[in-house]
């Protein structure tokens, strides 16, 4: 793998294959009395987050400390940012701390990228969300999901999704995720499909690897995975539809649209989810919709992302360890 995770498409089959394999090594361990590895054991990983995030914060910090990581959690709210201190003179003060991985989720597009590629760090960077352009690390835990519920736990090794149809709906142009899973489920063979209304497609958008549908239940039949996104009021500064019964009627998941879908597909959401929106609750608490799995799956995966990153390639739990640990 390269030195930092800034964008999917960074990542080529291999090694998004690598990661996922990784990850299920991971999950097995997840699975223990005990959930930690000495892998990381000395290494210092920090999450530092411009912008209010619990799932992602939590599930770093989770991985790294199943890990054996030390972890230092910087929020902007409280510290010198908010007297107006710079990105670079932050990144100086982790630096000479030292960070060896700086996990940032930052408001403004490219800050990871800036941080990765300026010399203020010689830690590796993972990007947790930068603005309204990607968001990786959720990108792999999403395409773990759907390895594990349509290929197989085991069955899905060393494979990728070839020919699977996934389908994005809703709020394309403010989601980082979208974005990222695009790229991500192109380089791992999937077709993709976004579904929204046209004032929340984005610009450019022919130039993306995949289809754009402005119909919801025109694509449901033929879909093995169903994404929806949540409808971010916080980003938008205009009326991009006229109501939210209007675009919960045309987009949403409800009931009577889940059964049109193929027995075997699963309903994703990255979370949180607007209830009533974007999804009916009889639809969020089935058993097709995954939310709850993919949480679980972003410790899984991050494990995977941080072990890569500082550990090296070679296999993270050996079987002699496996042994050892299921004879106690």
């Amino acid at each position: 793998m390269k030195r930092h995770l800034i964008s999917a498409a960074d990542l080529t089959r291999d090694d998004a294959v690598l990661i996922l394999d990784t990850a299920e090594e991971m999950a097995r361990v997840a699975d223990r009395p005990i959930k930690k590895l000495p892998t990381l054991r000395g290494r210092t990983v920090v999450n530092l987050f411009f912008e209010d995030s619990t799932r992602t914060r939590i599930s770093f910090e989770a991985a790294a400390k199943r890990l054996s990581a030390d972890v230092i959690n910087f929020s902007a709210k409280g510290s010198s940012v908010s007297k107006g201190e710079s990105l670079k003179d932050t990144a100086l003060t982790l630096e000479a701390m030292g960070a060896d991985a700086v996990v940032i989720r930052h408001h403004a597009s490219g800050a990871p990228y800036r941080l990765a590629n300026s010399g203020w760090i010689d830690g590796a960077v993972v990007n947790a969300g930068d603005g309204t352009h990607e968001h990786p690390t959720q990108a792999l835990l999403d395409a773990f999901t759907m390895r594990r519920r349509l290929v197989g736990r085991d069955a899905g090794l060393g494979r990728d999704l070839e020919g699977r149809r996934i389908t994005v709906v809703g709020d394309v142009l403010h989601s980082r995720v979208a974005r990222s899973n695009v790229l991500l489920l192109n380089t791992l063979g999937a077709e993709v499909t976004l579904v929204a209304p046209p004032t929340l497609v984005p610009i450019g958008v022919e130039n993306w690897p995949c289809q754009v549908s402005y119909s919801l239940d025109e694509v449901l039949p033929k879909s093995n995975a169903v994404m929806m996104l949540r409808v971010q009021r916080e980003r938008m500064n205009a009326a991009f539809f006229p109501t939210e019964r209007e675009y919960s009627r045309r987009y949403g998941l409800d009931g009577d649209r889940m059964a049109r879908m193929p027995e075997h597909a699963i309903v994703m959401h990255p979370g949180p989810m607007n209830r009533g929106m974007e999804i009916t609750a009889e639809v969020a608490d089935s058993d097709r919709c995954t939310a709850v799995e993919q949480v679980a799956n972003g410790v899984s995966i991050r494990m995977a992302v941080l072990y890569l990153l500082l550990g090296g390639n070679e296999p993270a739990v050996s079987p002699a360890h496996s042994r050892t640990e299921e004879s106690k």
